[in-house]
Parts: C-alpha cells; structure tokens; sequence
C-alpha cells in the first residue's frame, strides 16, 4: 500500500472531527472520499497533509510517517481556491513549480504541454484576476500538480465548472493516474466518483460507514433497481410484489425492489408473454445509495 490511514481520531476540545477513521490507498489509483459537509474530509486531507496533527493513530507513505516524508512529493488542490490576482498565468505555474523545488527550466515543458491541454493558450499572459471562474480554477489545478507529485490530493476539484471543462478535468486525473500518480479527492458529484473511483471511504459526522471497492458497496444493496417501459398503469405496479418504491419518469417507471429475486416475477406479469420495449435490471447509482447512507440530500 502507498497511503495508510491507520485509526485516525482528531478532537478539537469536545469535538470529534474525524473518529477513528481507517483505510489504504494503492499506487497509481484514483480514491474517493466522500460524505456531506462537516463529515470530515477537509480535517483528513490536512492531516494527511501533516498541516494538522492527528490527536489518535497514524498516517503513513510507502511505510513512513507522513511528518518525515519530502513535502515535494505532494500536490494539494484546497476547497478555498487561492491564486494570484495580479500574477500572469504563466508566471503562476512557475512560481508553485519553483516553490515545490523545481527548477524553471525544467517546468518549461510541463507548463506549455498543461496550458495548452486546458485550452488557455490565449490566456498565458493574463492577469488572473481577468479570467472566468472556470479558467481561474483550471488555473489553481494546474498548479497543484505542475511539480508532478507522487501524491495529489483534490478537494471538490469539479465545483463551478461546466460540462466541457468538467471532462477535460476528468481525462486530465485519468491521465495522471496513468503516469503513476496516486490520486485522493473529494466531490459532492457522485457521479464524477462513481466515473473515476474503484475504492472510495463514505464518512458521517467523521465516522467511515464504508471502506472498500465502489463494486462491494453495491452489491450491499443487490440489483433492486428496475427500470421498466411500459402501458402497466402505476397503482397495478405498486400493488406487485417486492415493489418497495416507484417513481414515474418522462416515459418510464422506475421501481425500487426489496430483493431482485422479484424481478423475474415482476417480468412475467408485465411482458405476458410479449414484447417489452424496456426491462432493465441493475444496482443502485453512488448518488442513491450515498442520500440512504448518511440521510438526506447532499449538499
């Protein structure tokens, strides 16, 4: 394992951020931490990050303690965005490069190839100030990994982004992951997680209610989601068996079962012995079972 987080607490007086908190990373993956605001995943990223101690357990790197490893090999993309307003976007990539122990030289090919991959070429010699949210923050995520860190840890690295920059963020981590980086980051887009992510950690209140591969989380829960087209009126579904919930879409009814082994059942009733247009049987998404987990929408 590359990243261990070993029965971590952390207490600010009466309060428990992160309570006893468990998992591994392995090299050149791509990990999600998830959980509502206030869970605990900001705390656990600074700690990683040895910007705050743990007040309980430990937190390793390829088997060192995280206090005694070379900062240089970390990449952090923080919540609260921070750049230069007045500094040109070239000479921002350059100064966090430098301040990572790199020299100028040698970032030149990392800054052209970046710039140009994030389509802000015509923006090289602006002012960050000048520049839209989203270009800002292709920006900032530059520049938390333009040193090419062993480790980069992202904190909500898709808010206030559209589609199209959205995807060009995505291929950029999956590029990453690629060359060998081991990435960590957090999002409240759980279809991004569920995208990205084989293993992921779901925290409440700072207690992890899940450990382990996005696979295993669902087969938790089985293929008790069943997407059916068809002229069967709402009420006779309901009234099925193992019919635990439906929800009428713009062409389709979506059924929630209490175990797939009704949906052969289910099948028979509804086709006769006929054609049917849509039967489709499959797990729940990351969203759903995120809002069953922790309760609630998440925000």
């Amino acid at each position: 394992m590359t990243l261990s987080i070993n029965q971590v607490t952390k207490r600010y007086q009466d309060f428990v951020a992160v309570d006893n908190l468990s998992f591994t990373i392995e090299k050149g993956e791509i990990y999600g931490l998830i959980g509502q605001n206030g869970a605990g995943k900001t705390t656990t990223f600074r700690m990683i990050l040895d910007l705050q101690e743990t007040t309980e357990g430990t937190i390793t790197w390829e088997g060192k303690h995280i206090n005694s490893i070379n900062r240089n090999i970390l990449g952090y993309l923080p919540e609260e965005r921070g750049i230069f307003p007045a500094m040109k976007v070239e000479d921002q990539l350059y100064f966090f490069g430098e301040l990572r122990g790199k020299l100028r030289k040698d970032l030149h090919k990392e800054v052209d190839y970046w710039i140009d991959r994030f389509q802000l070429e015509d923006k090289r010699k602006a002012k960050a100030e000048t520049l839209s949210k989203g270009n800002q923050q292709k920006v900032q995520l530059i520049a938390s990994f333009i040193h090419q860190p062993d480790f980069l840890i992202l904190d909500e690295p898709f808010s206030g982004l559209d589609p199209v920059n959205m995807d060009l963020l995505k291929n950029a981590i999956l590029e990453l992951k690629e060359k060998g980086t081991t990435i960590l980051f957090s999002s409240h887009q759980m279809d991004n997680v569920e995208e990205l992510c084989d293993h992921l950690c779901l925290l409440k209140r700072g207690v992890s209610l899940f450990s382990g591969s996005l696979l295993d989380l669902k087969k938790q829960y089985g293929k008790t989601k069943l997407t059916i087209r068809t002229d069967v009126p709402k009420e006779t579904l309901q009234s099925l068996d193992g019919v635990k919930d439906i929800h009428v879409g713009k062409d389709q009814y979506i059924l929630t079962l209490t175990d797939e082994s009704y949906a052969q059942s289910i099948f028979d009733f509804v086709s006769n012995g006929k054609y049917i247009e849509k039967f489709s049987l499959d797990y729940l998404s990351l969203d759903e079972i995120f809002k069953d987990k922790v309760g609630g929408t998440h925000v």
